[in-house]
C-alpha cells in the first residue's frame, strides 16, 4: 500500500531534527500545472483576446481602435476602426442580471459624447463637430432624423454625458441614476428610487465614521489575541453556566408545556381539536424525552471533560504569549489576504480573455456577433477553474505551514534567547527550501473533495424546483456529506503541517503519524475544539459589538436617520477581521496542542527527558499527575480494605 494507506504504528517523533526536501514529485506537478495556467494566459493574449477585451469590439465583430479582417455572413465587419478607440452603447442603461452584461447594441467611435444630447439633430450635430457617428455604420449623419430605423440604430433619446473607463475603453453614463433598476433590483429594493439615493447619501455622510468604527475592530482584534489567555477562564464559565442553565431550562419548559398540554386534553373537546391535541402532546413528549437525554449526555460529557478544559485554559494562555514574542503573527492574514487578491485578479483577467477568445458566431435573433467559446476552448476554461480552487488552497496551507513552522520553532526551543531573529521569516524560508511539495499534496486532497462539492452545489441550485424531493433530498445529503469531508480534512491537514514542521516528513507520513496522536487524545481534542471554538466565537461576538457602538456616533449626525446600511457595513467588517486574526489564534493552539501532545507522549520532566512546554502547561501536567496519584492511592486502599474485609469473613 502507499504511504497513506499504511497501517504501521507511528515512530518516534524527533523535533527540528536536520531538515530534508519533502513530497518533491508533487511540487514538479504543481510547477507543471502552473506552466499549463501560464500557457492558458498565453494563448488568450495571442489569439487577439485581450485586445478585444481592454479595447472593446463592436456587434459585429470589430475591435475597436484598429483595421479588422472581415467575417464571412457579417455585412458592417472587417471594418477600419483606427481612429475609433471607444465602444458605445446604444442603450448603456439595459442590463442583463443574469447573463451580467448589457443588452445593446455596440458601436466604436471615436469620442464619448461629454453632454447630454436630447435630439437626434443634436446626434447630427455631434457626429459633424466631433467625427464620432453614435448611430449604426450603415446610416449616414445627416439621415438620423429621418431614417425609418433611427430608433434601433440610433441610441436611446436623451444620450447621458458619458466618459471612458480606465483602461477599458469603453463610454460610461457618468450619472450613475441610469442604473437606478438594476441597483433596486439587485438590492431587492421595491420602486422607490428615493431609497437608494438616501442610503447612498447616508454612507457618503458617515464615512469617516465607518472608517473610525472599521479601524477599531481591527484594533480591537490585535488586542484581543494577546490578552485573550487572560479572559478565557472567564469565558469557559460563561459557556459552562450557558450550556448548564440552557439544558436544563430548556427540558424544563418543555416537560412543563407537556404536563400543560396534558390538562388541556379532555372529552368536552370537538373530535377534530380532540385529535390535534393529543398529537400535540405526543410532540412533546417525544421532544421531552429527546431533550432530557440530550441533556443528561451533555452534563456527564461536561463532568467527565471538566479536566480537559483545564487544558483549553492553559493553551490559550501560552498562545497569547506566542504572539508576544512573534508579533508578526498578526500580519499573516494581511500577507495572505494580498496574496489571494492578487492571485484572484489575475484569474478573473485571464478569464475575462477566455471569454473573448472565442470564435464569432452571428445570433439567429439579433444579428450581431458573439465571441462563444467552443472545442478546447471549454476544457480551457475547466481546467482554469480547478487552478483557481488549487491555488487558492495552495495559498491557504501556505499560511498553516509557516504558522506552524514558526509556534513549533518557539514550542521546542528550550532557550527562549536562542530562538532567531524573525522567526517567522526563518519559517517561511524552510517552507521554500524544504516543504512547497507537502503543502501542495494537502491542497490537492482537499481540492478533490471541493471540486465535486462545487458542482453538486451548481446542478442543486440549477435544478432547483425541478427536481423530486428524493433527488433533492439526495444532493443535499452528498453536499453535506462532502462538506464535513472537506473540514475534517482540513482540520488534519493543519495538523499534518504541524508534524512536518516538527519531524520535516512528508505529507502521508506526517498526517499518519498526527492522527494516531490526536486518537490517542481524542477527549482532548473534543474538548478544546468545543470549548475553544465557542470561546474564540465569544471574542468574534464581543468585537462586532463594539460596531453597535456607531449607533451613538450616527445618533449625532442629525442629517442622515438612515443608519442601518452604515452599522451594517461595520458589524460586517468587523466580523471578517476578527475572523481572519482569531482563526491564526485558532491555529497557534492547533499547532500548540499537537506540540504539546508529542512532548507529553516522549518526555516525562525526568533528567534527559525533560519537558519543552511552557509553565502554565507544566502546571495542568503536574496537577493531573497529582489527581492521578491520589485516585490510584485512594483505589489502592478501597483495594486492600476489600481484601483485609474478605479475609475476616473466610
Amino acid at each position: 500500500m502507499g504511504c497513506c494507506g499504511s497501517t504501521q504504528k507511528t515512530r518516534e517523533w524527533k523535533p527540528l531534527e536536520q531538515r530534508k526536501c519533502t513530497d518533491i514529485p508533487w511540487l514538479l506537478l504543481f510547477i507543471l500545472f502552473n506552466i499549463g495556467m501560464l500557457c492558458i494566459c498565453g494563448f488568450a493574449i495571442a489569439t487577439g483576446a485581450a485586445s478585444r477585451l481592454i479595447s472593446g469590439y463592436d456587434s459585429y465583430g470589430n475591435t475597436c481602435g484598429q483595421k479588422n479582417g472581415r467575417i464571412p455572413g457579417i455585412e458592417l465587419s472587417g471594418r477600419d476602426h483606427g481612429s475609433r478607440k471607444y465602444v458605445f452603447f446604444l442603450d448603456p442603461c439595459n442590463i442583463d442580471i443574469l447573463r451580467r452584461k448589457i443588452k445593446s447594441v455596440a458601436l466604436c467611435v471615436s469620442k464619448c459624447p461629454d453632454a447630454e444630447l436630447k435630439t437626434y439633430q443634436d446626434l447630427t450635430r455631434f457626429s459633424t463637430v466631433n467625427g464620432s457617428d453614435l448611430c449604426s455604420y450603415d446610416v449616414k449623419p445627416e439621415e438620423y432624423s429621418s431614417h425609418p430605423n433611427k430608433s434601433t440604430k440610433c441610441p436611446i433619446l436623451p444620450v447621458h454625458p458619458s466618459a471612458s473607463l480606465p483602461v477599458f475603453h469603453r463610454c460610461m453614463p457618468v450619472d450613475i441614476s441610469c442604473y437606478a433598476k438594476f441597483a433596486e433590483a439587485f438590492v431587492t429594493f421595491v420602486s422607490d428610487n428615493s431609497v437608494v439615493h438616501r442610503v447612498i447619501a447616508g454612507v457618503m455622510t458617515s464615512k469617516e465614521i465607518i472608517m473610525g468604527l472599521c479601524l477599531l475592530a481591527l484594533v480591537l482584534s490585535l488586542i484581543l489575541m494577546v490578552v485573550i489567555r487572560y479572559i478565557s477562564v472567564v469565558l469557559v464559565w460563561i459557556l459552562t453556566a450557558v450550556v448548564v442553565v440552557g439544558s436544563i431550562g430548556g427540558t424544563g419548559i418543555l416537560w412543563w408545556l407537556y404536563v400543560d398540554h396534558s390538562k388541556s386534553v379532555n372529552g368536552t373537546l370537538p373530535a377534530l381539536e380532540l385529535e390535534v391535541a393529543k398529537d400535540n402532546q405526543k410532540a412533546l413528549l417525544i421532544y421531552a424525552i429527546a431533550a432530557t437525554v440530550f441533556t443528561v449526555i451533555l452534563l456527564l460529557l461536561m463532568f467527565f471533560m471538566r479536566k480537559r478544559v483545564a487544558l483549553t485554559i492553559a493553551l490559550f494562555h501560552v498562545a497569547g504569549k506566542v504572539f508576544t514574542h512573534l508579533p508578526l503573527l498578526a500580519l499573516q492574514p494581511f500577507w495572505t489576504f494580498l496574496t489571494l487578491m492578487l492571485f484572484w485578479v489575475y484569474w478573473i483577467t485571464v478569464l475575462l480573455f477566455l471569454g473573448s477568445a472565442g470564435s464569432p458566431v452571428q445570433n439567429n435573433q439579433t444579428g450581431l456577433v458573439e465571441f462563444r467559446m467552443d472545442g478546447p476552448l471549454q476544457y480551457m476554461v475547466w481546467y482554469h477553474a480547478v487552478g483557481l480552487i488549487w491555488i487558492s488552497e495552495f495559498i491557504l496551507a501556505c499560511q498553516q505551514m509557516t504558522v506552524a513552522g514558526a509556534v513549533v520553532t518557539y514550542y521546542f526551543t528550550r532557550d527562549k534567547s536562542q530562538m532567531p531573529f524573525t522567526p517567522i521569516v526563518s519559517s517561511v524560508l524552510r517552507l521554500m527550501r524544504y516543504h512547497l511539495g507537502t503543502v501542495v499534496k494537502g491542497a490537492f486532497i482537499i481540492t478533490l473533495v471541493e471540486i465535486p462539492r462545487l458542482i453538486l452545489t451548481y446542478i442543486h441550485s440549477q435544478l432547483k424546483g425541478r427536481e423530486s424531493a428524493c433527488a433533492r433530498c439526495m444532493l443535499k445529503a452528498c453536499i453535506c456529506c462532502l462538506w464535513c469531508l472537506e473540514k475534517c480534512l482540513t482540520y488534519l491537514n493543519m495538523n499534518a503541517y504541524t508534524a512536518t514542521a516538527i519531524n520535516s516528513t512528508n505529507f502521508c507520513t506526517s498526517a499518519r503519524d498526527a492522527f494516531f496522536i490526536l486518537a490517542e487524545n481524542a477527549l482532548r481534542v473534543a474538548a478544546i475544539n468545543s470549548v475553544g471554538d465557542f470561546v474564540l466565537f465569544l471574542g468574534k461576538v464581543l468585537i462586532v459589538s463594539w460596531a453597535f457602538a456607531g449607533i451613538l456616533s450616527l445618533n449625532y449626525q442629525r442629517e442622515y436617520t438612515v443608519w442601518v446600511l452604515p452599522l451594517i457595513i461595520v458589524c460586517v467588517f468587523a466580523f471578517l477581521v476578527a475572523h481572519c486574526f482569531l482563526s491564526i489564534f485558532e491555529i497557534v493552539v492547533d499547532v500548540l496542542f499537537l506540540c504539546f501532545a508529542v512532548d507529553t507522549k516522549y518526555n516525562d520532566g525526568s533528567p534527559g527527558r525533560e519537558y519543552y512546554m511552557d509553565k502554565s502547561l507544566m502546571e495542568f501536567v503536574e496537577n493531573t499527575r497529582r489527581a492521578t496519584e491520589r485516585y490510584s492511592k485512594v483505589e489502592g486502599e478501597s483495594r486492600e480494605m476489600k481484601s483485609m474485609t474478605g479475609g475476616t469473613l473466610a
